[in-house]
């Protein structure tokens, strides 16, 4: 199901209660502002956003048929928008991750713009699944290279398939608010037609530019890393941060087993007062090592930590990096029209 929105309000709330309701025909005529901001819940602080929202129901190309050009002619999505500045976004393993980056894109934007940010959305909820099924193969002495086609390919083909769709959309720039579906980066940005904004370039680029100095002396800066098992597997966060002439600075194999995967499991069971408890431990482990920052490269560990926690000064949120570069691009293509 494509979904059409004209200045429709902020993703938040639209993707559960009305995009992924087939009944619902909201958006597909001329709806005033008022009632979308009522039905989609946009507070009145916050600008409208034009954005697509498109359910998972391309058909999948025969792999053994056809090559990625030849699926591509397959897609049939009519080009949707036209703004040159319009950002495509493909979904990740969590909605909400999703819906936070949509919400920070938002925020960013208001505090610069009173203008609307052309926003596609594209979310297929069975990726989560298809991402656990396809990482297992990635190990920690290999991980830094590329992810083949022998391994995760369906994962890829998916990936490839809403990047197409963005694409062919009207989308002028891709990005994608997931850690982990990074993995497949190298692989899914050949042949893209648009920039492309890698997560951990950003990140990256915003600790050299914050010129941290090394707490331990005659040592590089130290990064602490801090993600799911599959993240720190899939090793780009470690070939970008090197590149910047950081050491980087993993929890050690005990602490992934007593602290970090514990967290994840309390967390998997609402136990979020011992998620916290675990993750603040795993976070005070790896200071305690000399490191500056810590790159906090999963949503769901994010939002365990409460919005004054200390903690949160010395880690940096790799979606609200995003967010803020995907904005600062948009305004950039502007300023050149």
């Amino acid at each position: 199901m494509t979904m059409r929105y004209s200045r429709a309000g902020t993703a938040l709330r639209c993707p559960l209660s009305i995009c992924n309701a087939e009944q619902q025909q909201v958006g597909r005529t001329i709806v005033g502002k008022s009632l979308l901001r009522f039905q989609c819940g946009v507070p009145k602080s916050l600008p409208l956003i034009t954005f697509a929202i498109k359910s998972s129901i391309l058909s999948r190309a025969d792999k053994n048929k056809k090559s990625s050009e030849d699926s591509a002619k397959t897609i049939s999505a009519s080009r949707l928008f036209h703004q040159p500045n319009t950002v495509g976004i493909i979904g990740g393993a969590s909605a909400l991750a999703t819906a936070d980056f949509v919400k920070k894109v938002v925020e960013w934007t208001s505090r610069e713009t009173e203008e609307s940010l052309p926003l596609l959305l594209c979310s297929d909820p069975k990726l989560k699944q298809e991402l656990r099924s396809s990482l297992s193969w990635i190990d920690l002495g290999t991980s830094r290279k590329s992810v083949s086609s022998n391994h995760g390919g369906s994962v890829l083909a998916a990936l490839r398939e809403k990047r197409m769709f963005l694409e062919s959309s009207g989308a002028c720039c891709i990005v994608m608010p997931c850690n982990v579906s990074h993995a497949w980066y190298e692989e899914l940005s050949q042949g893209c037609s648009v920039p492309f904004l890698h997560i951990g370039d950003y990140v990256a680029r915003e600790l050299k530019e914050a010129n941290l100095k090394p707490i331990e002396t005659g040592s590089n800066v130290k990064i602490g890393l801090l993600g799911t098992e599959a993240t720190l597997r899939a090793g780009f966060y470690q070939d970008r941060l090197s590149n910047q002439g950081f050491e980087v600075v993993l929890p050690d194999h005990a602490t992934m087993e007593h602290i970090v995967v514990p967290a994840i499991g309390a967390l998997q069971s609402k136990d979020i007062e011992g998620a916290r408890i675990l993750l603040r431990i795993a976070l005070q482990i790896l200071l305690v090592r000399a490191v500056s920052m810590v790159v906090l490269a999963s949503y769901d560990m994010r939002s365990l930590l409460a919005p004054d926690d200390p903690l949160l000064k010395k880690c940096i949120d790799p979606i609200d990096t995003l967010a803020r570069a995907t904005v600062k691009w948009s305004h950039s293509v502007r300023n050149i029209i």
